[in-house]
């Protein structure tokens, strides 16, 4: 009987890891196409060329970080929302200096507004960005959050590597 409940615990266990392995490794349909489309973005020289300019790391009240933005001017007044051109591209800045691309950001003032089936998040005035109120929506798209694809703060990204 131990052996047989062995075996069976054994198995379960395997069956469990195999489960695991394959929720960590799919993906969400939004984020692969964020990717796809923004890719480019990993070299932050790119950001820069396109228009984007870069606002302070944005850190949570209960940890983690939304990193730092780069943010498109030109992008935020068309309100528009294009899957190949983010309002703003996310960086974690690293200890080496360079930026790691982490997550974009499509933000609007018209809402409630949505991204192929996902709803934007409500942000009213006044806000950390001195903007009116908009409808934003976070796709960590090349940095996994355990809070989320959508989430606004990721518990793994830190500000800590900026230079002051």
């Amino acid at each position: 009987m131990k052996i047989l409940r062995s075996v069976l615990l054994s198995s379960f266990l395997i069956a469990a890891a195999g489960a695991a392995s394959d929720a960590a490794s799919s993906s969400n349909p939004l984020a692969d196409a964020v990717r796809s489309a923004n890719d480019r973005f990993k070299d932050v020289s790119v950001a820069l060329a396109e228009g984007y300019a870069p606002i302070p790391c944005a850190s949570g009240i209960e940890g983690g970080s939304m990193g730092i933005h780069y943010v498109n001017a030109e992008h935020l007044k068309d309100d528009g929302i294009d899957l190949a051109r983010p309002e703003a591209v996310m960086y974690e800045p690293m200890a080496d200096g360079k930026m790691a691309l982490i997550a974009v950001e499509y933000i609007t003032f018209k809402g409630p507004a949505e991204l192929k089936g996902h709803l934007f998040s409500f942000n009213n005035a006044p806000n950390r960005y001195g903007l009116g109120p908009f409808y934003e929506l976070h796709v960590w798209a090349w940095k996994a959050n355990k809070k989320g694809t959508f989430a606004d703060m990721n518990p793994d990204v830190s500000c800590d590597a900026v230079k002051k």
